[in-house]
């Protein structure tokens, strides 16, 4: 592989100075075009672009969806509740959302089991707290510097809006990035949360989604319920947006600017969940 003839020739390509942000992204899409970069560089630059446009209030998880620990819980209830949810950080609040205390983070309940006394409030971390109006590319340097992987995020009267991690950050510039607490394979496409919602993955094909709930989508046009969702629309929906498909309700959970990951489906209305079979 020739790497100087590469970069020259992304050079004569790049050395028309793009006016605009469309122009710009003209010009990389072209050099796409012309194999002078991958389409997963291709998809960086553009999700890179797009975070500095994006607002905090367009990615973050919404109050009512945060797992949180109360102050006041006892140590058996907080550590089935981490083991149960997965998660590496929880907001802990003293009875109300808005009333955060601070961060918990579950290693550290590894040093609990030492401690001949626990009290919650001792193994908490401060928390940080940005405005709904920010953006991600800022929010991001500021996780940077700061070290932080979490952020809860309040309105313009100071209530408690939702949270945000530097994960979800990520996510909107190199895509879904999936761990070894994701569900991923292909029983698990369909997952039942703590509140009693079930997690669709939006690849889940449509024959396993109405086997699971009773539905009758069809079949023959499209693969996925992801595929039925995007051709429903004529778009890809955006994060927390709601869909409503012959009386049934999506809540996107997971989307960027190019793909639909994850949905949350309401089940307990409906005659027939995975509970029942």
């Amino acid at each position: 592989m020739n790497i100087p003839g590469i970069f020259e020739r992304l050079s004569n390509l790049l050395l028309r100075e793009p006016e605009t942000r469309e122009q710009m992204l003209l010009l990389l899409r072209s050099a796409f075009e012309k194999h002078l970069m991958d389409a997963d560089a291709l998809s960086i630059i553009e999700g890179a672009l797009a975070a500095s446009e994006t607002r905090v209030t367009d990615v973050l998880v919404p109050r009512a969806r945060m797992d949180v620990i109360d102050l006041h819980e006892p140590l058996p209830e907080i550590l089935s509740f981490v083991i149960q949810t997965a998660h590496s950080r929880f907001p802990v609040v003293d009875g109300d959302r808005d009333n955060i205390q601070g961060i918990l983070l579950a290693k550290d309940l590894l040093r609990v089991q030492t401690e001949p006394e626990f009290a919650l409030r001792d193994w908490l971390r401060p928390a940080v707290f940005v405005p709904e109006a920010k953006r991600l590319n800022v929010l991001l340097r500021e996780f940077r510097v700061s070290r932080n992987h979490m952020a809860i995020v309040v309105d313009e009267y100071g209530g408690v809006a939702g949270l945000i991690t530097i994960e979800d950050v990520l996510e909107q510039i190199v895509g879904e990035i999936e761990d070894e607490h994701d569900f991923d394979e292909t029983h698990d496409n369909i997952r039942q949360d703590a509140t009693g919602c079930y997690r669709v993955k939006a690849r889940t094909e449509i024959d396993d989604f109405n086997a699971a709930f009773g539905t009758n989508f069809p079949s023959e046009t499209f693969d996925t319920i992801g595929g039925l969702i995007l051709r429903r629309l004529g778009r890809v929906p955006k994060r927390n947006e709601v869909v409503e498909i012959d009386g049934l309700r999506f809540n996107v959970l997971r989307a960027d600017s190019r793909r639909l990951y994850t949905l949350v489906v309401d089940a307990r209305a409906y005659p027939k969940t995975l509970e029942n079979q």
